[in-house]
């Protein structure tokens, strides 16, 4: 019988590590977040804590794709595919270096 669980891997990557910060940064660094704490008074400590719940999520992600188990990505994206229609108009978006 298969169950649902948490695991914390405790072997660090330091790849993996920069990566998710840069990931981090690049979701909450600038843009909404910025006005949504300060609108709603959330403090220091919660931003913190929200971007290291975040951080955590994501190195995870990025480890269970580089060991290309795609199966755990699959069953991730099966199990969280939840309020669809609060996201309708979703647009890839990218930034970065061109050349010009």
């Amino acid at each position: 019988m298969k169950v649902w669980t948490k695991v914390s891997i405790k072997d660090k990557n330091p790849q993996v590590e920069r990566i998710s910060r840069s990931f981090l940064n690049y979701l909450y660094g600038y843009g909404p977040i910025l006005d949504i704490c300060r609108k709603y008074n959330i403090a220091p400590e919660d931003r913190y804590m929200l971007e290291q719940y975040s951080a955590n999520r994501i190195s995870g992600l990025l480890l269970l794709f580089l060991s290309k188990d795609y199966h755990r990505i699959n069953d991730i994206a099966n199990k969280y595919d939840l309020n669809a229609a609060t996201l309708v108009d979703i647009v890839p978006e990218i930034e970065g270096y061109v050349e010009k």
